[in-house]
């Protein structure tokens, strides 16, 4: 069965074709990096804009990518939340006039579920992997940091989120207070890289007997540190910074993993895709920890797919008078 994805929750125009839920058989993805880097952060009503002028197009190039027609696709999946309302109506909106004029499923899928789905997708003459229940999964981006328990597709328990600012979000703010150019997430990575040795301690919110994180004090402590010193080491405090970020997300999900006994545990959404997270939580965890590819950690319409052929399964699908929900939770 091939699902159609879309993504626009965001910054990031995404069309591709998913077969089975997990065979990947186009992942377009048509960035608007380069436009927002100017601003320091996306700016909604261009984001909003720019997913116009580019919907069409991608769609039509996963199709080509595909080597498939209309009529070898059984449904579309797009992202209805959360995120930007005027980005999503974009999505939502092609993938009802897909639905209409095609005569097949609309499915309205939740953004951040969707993460979690990324890593199960495969490429051509990879093979696919069940997921091993129950199942731990961090999803860290630029909007959300969460742990959340997955005891079965579909059924979900947040245990811990962020009280204030999202990960990927203070890395954003952190490498704007050091100079560095946005996205931060990887800016300061490779700032980091960069210190040989050298690491300026930065304090760890512990938020002690919850599995909630807050990230906010530690933006706070590096912009203490910028103000206090003529000659700032950027490399360094960009080690701490990303030290501290990491150290707290690992210790929260394996206390997590021990306590409620996860067979498996998960990581997803663009802070994902850090490599000293990676590093730490392999640690930590061994082989019971596993990523999504590179290219699946930030936003893509593969993982909307994904989730699409879940709810197909299940037969879920959601009506033409389905609406946006910017702030739509996953789990209570």
């Amino acid at each position: 069965m091939n699902v159609l994805g879309l993504e626009t929750s965001c910054d990031e125009t995404g069309a591709a074709v998913v077969s089975d839920g997990t065979l990947v058989l186009a992942n377009v993805v048509a960035s608007q990096i380069e436009i927002h880097r100017r601003f320091g952060g996306v700016v909604p009503e261009i984001a909003s804009r720019q997913h116009v002028l580019t919907i069409l197009p991608t769609i039509e190039e996963a199709l080509a990518q595909a080597r498939l027609g209309w009529e070898d696709i059984d449904a579309v999946a797009v992202a209805r939340g959360p995120g930007l309302v005027g980005a999503l109506l974009v999505g939502v909106n092609a993938a009802k006039g897909v639905a209409w004029s095609r005569g097949i499923p609309l499915l309205g899928v939740n953004h951040i579920e969707a993460h979690i789905y990324a890593n199960w997708l495969v490429s051509p003459g990879e093979p696919a992997q069940e997921p091993a229940f129950p199942l731990l999964c961090l999803v860290v981006s630029g909007g959300h940091t969460e742990l959340v328990l997955m005891r079965d597709h579909g059924r979900y328990e947040r245990l811990g989120r962020t009280l204030d600012d999202a990960a990927g979000e203070a890395f954003d703010k952190a490498a704007r207070i050091l100079g560095l150019p946005y996205p931060g997430g990887p800016a300061i990575q490779t700032a980091s890289a960069a210190a040989d040795g050298r690491e300026v301690v930065l304090p760890r919110a512990e938020l002690r007997a919850t599995y909630d994180f807050s990230f906010s004090g530690l933006k706070t402590a590096v912009q203490r540190v910028v103000r206090g010193s003529e000659d700032v080491d950027v490399p360094a405090v960009a080690r701490g910074f990303q030290e501290s970020v990491t150290d707290i997300l690992v210790r929260k999900t394996v206390a997590a993993a021990e306590t409620y006994g996860a067979a498996q545990v998960l990581v997803a959404g663009g802070v994902a895709a850090n490599a000293r997270l990676r590093e730490r939580m392999g640690q930590a965890l061994g082989d019971r920890v596993r990523f999504p590819r590179l290219e699946y950690c930030t936003d893509n319409a593969a993982m909307i797919a994904g989730v699409g052929y879940q709810q197909l399964r299940r037969g879920e699908a959601s009506g033409l008078d389905m609406d946006v929900d910017p702030g739509l939770d996953l789990a209570a």
